[in-house]
């Protein structure tokens, strides 16, 4: 579940993103706030060639109201910052080749940043649309490497999009599946299913029960949700996403990346809002 950003940008379409995500405090007394901003700026290099330069910063809030048996000062606030550089080619009406390089920062930063912050995100897929028939589609295939899962090769990537029916349209993939109902031309309803996580570098290392050292911090989540967008034309649209994580881990991991002390494994309400221009 690291490959989660890297596959999100691999896929998503949008120039401009604001979002916030609150998961409020469940029986670990943990609650936590995300605030989200992306931007992609395509730069025309040919008749049908982009390259596509940007940026996506995340900030995640905590708040531990539970005792833990270490200080927790150093979790209370940790910060992911990419750079995206991109390029997309087309081969021919159907098909095109994207390229996408992902240098991040991933850290607490309380002393400035150390080489531990950097990781690297790489990812190579073809796409393919038909925007203009009576049921349109989107199909990307890839392979997609990120050095934050420790693996020295890419993980396979694939998403399916199409509107099966005028008012009716669903997504098959990874980190996201969903199914729209479009009620109107500006209103759309939806229920998805998706991934979310991180994982970080924590400078000054945590002392743990047992004298380990946690040197990272980590979680996978399993999120399914229903949701509500309004459409203010064609590409610029406000949501609002309201959700339970099926399951969730939070973790403090040590130097090998092994589980070190369980933060949070309990499922818990997810709530996301936020605005959107997209190019499709």
């Amino acid at each position: 579940m690291f490959l989660i950003q890297t596959v999100s940008l691999s896929q998503t379409t949008d120039l401009l993103r604001m979002e916030y995500t609150h998961i409020p405090e469940n029986d670990f007394g943990i609650s936590t706030s995300r605030y989200r901003a992306l931007f992609n700026i395509p730069i025309k290099m040919g008749k049908e060639n982009y390259l596509v330069a940007g940026s996506e910063y995340n900030t995640y809030r905590f708040e531990f109201n539970n005792p833990l048996p270490f200080p927790s000062g150093s979790l209370e606030e940790i910060h992911i910052v990419d750079v995206n550089l991109g390029y997309i080619l087309k081969w021919n009406p159907s098909w095109r080749f994207v390229g996408i390089a992902t240098p991040r920062l991933a850290s607490n930063f309380v002393e400035g940043i150390e080489n531990n912050d950097f990781l690297f995100n790489f990812s190579a897929l073809v796409w393919k649309e038909k925007p203009d028939i009576d049921k349109p589609f989107r199909l990307i295939l890839g392979l997609t490497f990120n050095s934050a899962t420790g693996l020295p090769f890419p993980l396979p990537l694939i998403n399916y999009q199409k509107r099966f029916h005028p008012n009716w349209s669903y997504s098959l993939g990874i980190p996201r599946m969903d199914l729209k109902y479009y009620i109107r031309k500006k209103h759309v309803l939806q229920t998805a299913l998706f991934l979310d996580g991180y994982f970080v570098n924590i400078q000054n290392d945590i002392l743990l029960p047992g004298n380990i050292l946690g040197t990272t911090v980590s979680l996978s989540a399993l999120v399914s949700a229903i949701g509500y967008q309004y459409k203010i034309s064609k590409y610029i649209s406000f949501y609002s996403l309201l959700g339970y994580s099926l399951t969730q881990e939070g973790l403090l991991r040590d130097g090998g990346r092994n589980r070190a002390y369980t933060l949070n494994d309990e499922g818990n309400i997810y709530l996301r809002t936020g605005f959107k221009i997209s190019i499709f």
